[in-house]
């Protein structure tokens, strides 16, 4: 299926929002609208990174119900960190960077999450996807977070052409109107787990499947 005219980009967020009340949040999305500080949407989202949402929920909830300052985590063992999020991917690793993470927030914000890309991405195993996502989520600054979701369907939907999620956030940052930046990650978060799946997406169910072009879509349900 090819697809000459470019895509209206408010028709298709707005599309996606009218249905996204029918998908599930993403974990982190869900735990920011509970309350969660910035240092809980941080804490968070580092668990969630090659962890299936509902582990990182649980291995949050663990956690944050210990330790929900770097005061507290601080002074928490390693090995109690990796006891209490377990499963989490690549755990060990994780419950070292959360401590070191936790020493250089009390040593050098004063406890404080800093709100700028520049800190954040500066802090230990922070990326640009992490830091742009405790940005939204974390204190609702309009950020374009970039995961495996927003590459493939931002590209699928011909939005961009790219080939790696840090590229397809330059692309969107020069494109994607800001008005947009804050839930462009959450719905299409939602959206590509339910139905624009990377393999045989459901395009038969799809709300937006008229104005799709399918581009790289091989197979489809």
């Amino acid at each position: 299926m090819t697809r000459k005219r470019p895509i209206d980009i408010d028709r298709f967020v707005a599309t996606i929002e009218s249905n996204y009340r029918q998908w599930n949040p993403p974990i982190i999305t869900f735990i920011a609208n509970r309350g969660a500080t910035p240092f809980e949407v941080l804490v968070s989202t580092l668990l969630s990174l090659r962890t299936k949402d509902e582990v990182t929920g649980v291995a949050a909830q663990r956690l944050l119900a210990v330790a929900r300052t770097p005061e507290t985590m601080v002074n928490l063992p390693a090995r109690e960190i990796e006891t209490l999020i377990y499963p989490v991917g690549f755990y060990p690793t994780k419950a070292k960077r959360l401590l070191s993470i936790s020493r250089i927030l009390l040593d050098r914000y004063g406890g404080k999450v800093p709100d700028t890309l520049e800190e954040l991405t500066a802090l230990p195993g922070v990326g640009r996807k992490t830091a742009n996502l405790v940005l939204v989520e974390g204190f609702k600054i309009p950020a374009i977070c970039v995961d495996t979701h927003v590459h493939r369907i931002s590209n699928r939907i011909g939005y961009v052409k790219t080939k790696t999620p840090d590229k397809t956030e330059l692309a969107l940052r020069k494109k994607l109107p800001k008005r947009h930046w804050v839930r462009y990650n959450e719905l299409l978060v939602a959206f590509g787990q339910v139905l624009c799946r990377p393999v045989s997406p459901f395009c038969s169910r799809c709300p937006v499947s008229g104005m799709c072009p399918r581009i790289g879509v091989g197979r489809h349900r």
